[in-house]
């Protein structure tokens, strides 16, 4: 039976499913889940999935359901349970990559490929340069060169086994002798570090272990579509949340044939992060973001400028480290994008260069410009992109901003070749990369490739490097952030929510996801040090020459600086939480030791350090430094919460959230969720947990009067004190927070601060209180907590 159309959600509740916690899990879970006033539950991906996949994001398959989390029926029996509550269901979609498995048996589409080679009907499903390597897929799975593995390969059958690795012979190659054997295939075995320049297929940023789909094809969509798309028409899913569609040759095409698909019968956001001052795409037909737009905007207004800047400072001198490895943002940036260009993304840029020659080489006008000069314009160019990418098409006329972008990314590029001649090359490679050149299928390849490497090189770059290299302050390290410009003023988070009001009321909204490097709570915890700048480097600088008097010090002041703003993030740290994530910090660093090149002897430094230091008995100073400052703490968390809650969007709470959360970078985050199997009760004795009090308050009130905060609704901002946020929804809701709560103590508190209520009288759902009315005192508002949720007497509409 096909449902109506359904209603956009009123706030979701994202469960990150695995194997240890599927959908029977989920449904223990509904009394629970239904009682804290989401409308939606968001489940990670659905599809079968690489076996014990803790993500569900490297698909193997695309026509079943994933077993291990209880099937398709274990999902119709969520849905319809679900339904029994009150709660819909909302789904993680992937449309960009699979996984390369091993066995790699496990993923039939490409298992064909490898035996068939590019005559296989499902060779047209992946990115794949049949022109490299002689007409072969390389498959860099070995771990030394070749001729050093051969001893390890063995055939069964019509069937060449590498440790886990399982490829598919060519059939009549069965009987040839090893050597030939291997020439004979249709795929070539490679020493694992040959993937970052010799890889022929397009994979997930530096991910050789995902390979990308080519959803433009109508064949492979509706092939890879089918399953998700019946569940939509079925009514068991109610909303898309679409991942990493930058990543897609043509994400306006691709987001079109969903919505034709799914009937229009889907609310639909999608995985874009969006840098400052970009807008989502006014044609694509989603509702909008999944929110880290709003994500930097909330962290951003409990960040103080001066004090960040401050942060900055101590931090490089601290550390002494040079401006383009740490001591500034910005120059810190331009090096990790060109060191990830020239390393990580050889291949890539090695295609563009490739294809951009041979557009040259078919047209007369473009003769003579040397591959050299291509390959410099495409990575000049490509590390000045301050966005993800741009969305030009060939055989369309680009849009206005991708025009701008480009012509200015180009001119730049120009300015680094010494004969103006010469420079010519970045013109082409800003007109192929704008479409404007033809629409041969090196054309097309030209500007989707292009597309989606700029997208690439600006994830690795600044969130997967510049972020680790720049720690100054932890809470303005995270996706969709920028750690330049860190603080966000009570304006300009007025300015963005009644923007997204205007524009796209309906679009999701953050605060911690199982991609962010820290939780909601961590970053509020670390943010109050923007406050405490002067205070918090002396301690660093104290307690680090403490520790190394009684144990293993820190290989360098990056790590000590790091590894104390971790700890100290975290509350109690525990080695098993702390260790991993510094390590992969200091992978993702690249400065001295990384995933390619590791450093085992760093490595073992950094783990020694952490077990002596911040996990060790030092860890008590750091709790003492924080609890002098457990107010402003709990300000951050608390009012973070509840903007997130209000504000214009659909909320998207992150499994056990509603609490205090305290995790780090996966897999710190993605750990099973740990539910209730009864109803929440603000009232029971055991419950005296703020945060779930206010999440639940703030959750009931949107989906009791889901008009006051949809699109129907207005937001308007009040005005309010220094160290003060407030706004209200459609006239019945009023949030306030406070901000900057250490700077407010030091000034020696609210004092004689007023807030001008809106006309009426106004009731806290947080507290019991008189009713207010007129102008109220702030150390009034804020005497129990120091945030309010208010709502106008009498309003009912």
């Amino acid at each position: 039976m096909t449902l109506a159309s359904p209603p956009v959600p009123t706030a979701t509740y994202r469960l990150q499913l695995q194997p240890e916690f599927g959908f029977e899990e989920a449904v223990a879970a509904l009394p629970y889940l239904s009682s804290l006033g989401v409308s939606h539950l968001h489940l990670s991906p659905l599809l079968e999935a690489v076996p014990g996949s803790t993500h569900g994001y490297d698909v193997v398959d695309h026509s079943r359901v994933r077993a291990e989390l209880g099937g398709e029926d274990g999902l119709r029996r969520l849905a319809s349970a679900a339904r029994g509550h009150g709660l819909g269901l909302v789904a993680d979609i992937v449309p960009n990559h699979m996984a390369v498995p091993a066995p790699e048996r496990l993923n039939r589409p490409l298992w064909e490929v490898l035996r068939e080679g590019p005559e296989s009907p499902y060779a047209r499903w992946f990115d794949i340069d049949w022109t490299r390597h002689d007409g072969r897929i390389l498959m860099p799975v070995l771990e030394d060169r070749l001729g050093r593995e051969l001893r390890r390969l063995e055939v069964h059958g019509d069937v060449l086994r590498y440790r886990a690795h399982e490829f598919p012979l060519r059939p009549g190659t069965e009987r040839l002798p090893l050597p030939e054997l291997l020439r004979a295939q249709h795929y070539r075995l490679g020493w694992w570090r040959l993937a970052r320049t010799e890889l022929n297929y397009r994979r997930f940023f530096t991910v050789s272990g995902l390979i990308g789909l080519r959803v433009e094809d109508p064949v492979v969509f509706d092939a890879t579509h089918a399953k998700m798309v019946d569940l939509v028409r079925d009514g068991v899913l109610e909303g898309l949340r679409v991942d990493h569609p930058d990543g897609l040759a043509d994400p306006r095409g691709y987001l079109r044939r969903l919505e034709q698909a799914t009937l229009g019968r889907c609310w639909t956001v999608v995985e874009k992060i969006l840098a400052d001052g970009e807008r989502l795409p006014e044609d694509w037909p989603v509702a909008g973001t999944t929110g880290y737009d709003a994500l930097r905007h909330i962290d951003g207004v409990f960040v103080d400028p001066e004090g960040a800047a401050e942060l900055a400072r101590r931090y490089a001198a601290f550390t002494g480290a040079p401006p383009d490895r740490g001591g500034q943002w910005r120059p810190t940036l331009r090096r990790a994008a060109w060191k990830v260009v020239a390393h990580e993304l050889v291949a890539e840029v090695d295609r563009l260069t490739r294809v951009a020659g041979r557009i040259c080489a078919a047209d007369p006008r473009l003769h003579d410009i040397a591959p050299w000069a291509l390959g410099q314009a495409v990575r000049e160019m490509l590390v000045r992109i301050p966005v993800y990418r741009p969305y030009a098409q060939p055989g369309e006329e680009p849009s206005p901003g991708d025009e701008m972008l480009l012509e200015r990314v180009a001119e730049r590029a120009r300015r680094t070749f010494a004969v103006p001649g010469e420079a010519d090359a970045a013109d082409m490679i800003r007109d192929a990369a704008l479409g404007r050149l033809g629409d041969s299928p090196d054309h097309r390849d030209f500007a989707a490739r292009f597309a989606q490497t700029s997208a690439a090189l600006h994830a690795k770059a600044t969130e997967d490097r510049a972020f680790y290299r720049f720690p100054a302050l932890l809470s303005a390290c995270e996706v969709g952030g920028d750690p330049g410009g860190a603080a966000v003023s009570p304006g300009d988070f007025h300015a963005f929510s009644a923007g997204v009001q205007r524009d796209r009321p309906h679009t999701g909204t953050v605060l911690t996801t199982h991609d962010t490097k820290r939780s909601a709570d961590v970053r509020a915890r670390t943010a109050v040090l923007s406050e405490y700048a002067a205070e918090w480097a002396d301690f660093v600088a104290a307690t680090d020459a403490h520790a190394a008097r009684f144990g293993p010090p820190a290989p360098d002041a990056h790590v000590a600086w790091l590894a104390w703003q971790t700890a100290y993030g975290v509350g109690f740290p525990h080695p098993d939480q702390v260790k991993p994530a510094l390590l992969k910090a200091v992978r993702e660093a690249g400065l001295r030791t990384s995933w390619t090149e590791p450093r085992t002897d760093y490595e073992e430094a950094v783990a020694a350090f952490a077990d002596n230091g911040p996990c060790g008995p030092s860890m008590y100073a750091t709790q003492g430094f924080a609890n002098e400052r457990d107010a402003a703490v709990t300000a951050n968390e608390l009012g973070a919460a509840l903007l997130h809650l209000t504000m214009p969007g659909v909320p998207d709470v992150y499994q056990c959230t509603e609490a205090r959360y305290r995790a780090l970078v996966d897999p710190d985050n993605r750990r099973p969720a740990k539910l209730p199997d009864r109803p929440y009760d603000p009232a029971a004795p055991n419950q005296s947990d703020v945060k779930r009090r206010l999440t639940a308050t703030a959750l009931r009130l949107r989906k009791a009067h889901p008009q006051w905060f949809d699109h129907r609704g207005t937001y308007e901002p009040v005005a309010a004190p220094d160290h003060m946020l407030a706004f209200t929804r459609s006239g019945a809701v009023l949030t306030a927070v406070t901000r900057l709560a250490g700077g407010l103590e030091r000034a020696g508190g609210w004092g004689d601060a007023e807030l001008e209520l809106p006309e009426g009288e106004w009731r806290d759902l947080l507290r019991t209180a008189p009713v207010l009315r007129g102008r109220v005192r702030a150390a009034e508002l804020f005497a129990e907590l120091p945030v309010a949720l208010l709502v106008a007497e009498g309003v009912t509409g």
